[in-house]
């Protein structure tokens, strides 16, 4: 329950036990309210890094493993890999953060959504990245 609810309840029974409030006044909306289009919350925010995360990490990730010895790798194209790796893998648990957290479904404006797209995303460039490193390995 929100702090904005709990007010609404308390301010409500504190009325009520002192014979002010009405019928309507009582009642206390549990329904989670969507927020505007152009709001940025919290979760829109996380799952908005997550997702630039794991794209980044799938780019990278996939230049590594597409050139092994370019300007993005040193020597084998290591460092690369594991920077796509390692990205893909924070936007996976950024993205999973955003959906442990969230409250309510798609399209509340909790990021739920920003956050699956950012979780497959992330997971494409583990596995990107994962190949590169182990190419680089190999090769190395």
């Amino acid at each position: 329950m929100s702090v904005r609810h709990l007010l609404t309840a308390t301010t409500a029974a504190l009325l009520g036990a002192l014979g002010f409030a009405t019928p309507a006044a009582a009642y206390v909306s549990t329904q989670p309210v969507a927020a505007d289009a152009y709001t940025m919350s919290a979760g829109r925010l996380g799952a908005s890094v997550a997702a630039v995360l794991g794209l980044a990490g799938a780019i990278v990730g996939g230049l590594a493993l597409a050139r092994p010895t370019s300007r993005i790798g040193t020597g084998s194209g290591r460092l690369g890999a594991t920077v796509g790796l390692v990205a893909g893998l924070l936007g996976i648990g950024l993205g999973g953060l955003v959906v442990a957290t969230s409250d309510s479904g798609i399209g509340t404006g909790n990021g739920r959504g920003g956050a699956y797209v950012a979780l497959l995303v992330g997971l494409v460039a583990v596995v990107l990245g994962g190949l590169a490193l182990a190419r680089s390995r190999r090769v190395g």
